[in-house]
């Protein structure tokens, strides 16, 4: 890897580098999920890393709300944090852990919200936009089908939060779409 001066960082230097985020609590694993499936598809099981809170990435860089809105693809991934922060925060209150799925395929899930009660949802993080948010239900609904449910319970909900909206509602095919605001209350 190759710091912006051109100066070559060894793999050694960045993780002395994780190791110190991690330690002051900038930046926090969160783990794989492994659920039982019908198909023998390998699930990567690596960790993936997320700021604690994404304002510090933002301040780090000096980026602005204009930067954010002149650049929407890096303004998703600044709202998935935000959004993977807030889910860990209610998920935590409820007893609960927020995890990932990456296949060997390539199908991801941004967060899955499971319950110490064994009941779990699936969650796409978009902005927001009807092209989105049929992606977001698309890819739940790709996931849910390969879950083997006679050795796991099906999804307790399928949810693609979006960055916008006034209120929550319900698709025909049962993928629920809410807003980021919706979840406090």
């Amino acid at each position: 890897m190759v710091a912006n001066e051109g100066i070559s960082l060894s793999e050694d230097t960045i993780a002395s580098y994780i190791k110190a985020l991690k330690r002051i609590f900038v930046i926090e694993n969160m783990r794989a999920w492994n659920p039982n499936l019908r198909s023998k598809t390998a699930i990567r099981t690596s960790d993936t890393l997320y700021f604690v809170d994404p304002s510090i990435a933002t301040a780090a860089l000096r980026i602005n709300p204009q930067d954010l809105l002149n650049d929407l693809n890096s303004f998703g991934l600044f709202y998935e944090t935000l959004a993977v922060r807030d889910l860990r925060v209610y998920t935590d209150a409820l007893d609960g852990q927020v995890y990932h799925y990456r296949d060997k395929n390539g199908l991801e899930c941004d967060a899955v919200v499971h319950l110490a009660n064994g009941k779990y949802g699936l969650v796409e993080i978009k902005l927001g936009g009807y092209n989105l948010i049929d992606e977001g239900a698309e890819t739940l609904k790709r996931l849910a089908e390969k879950i083997d449910t006679t050795r796991m319970s099906k999804p307790s909900f399928m949810m693609v939060l979006v960055g916008v909206g006034n209120y929550a509602y319900r698709r025909e095919d049962g993928v629920f779409v809410i807003p980021i605001g919706c979840l406090r209350n």
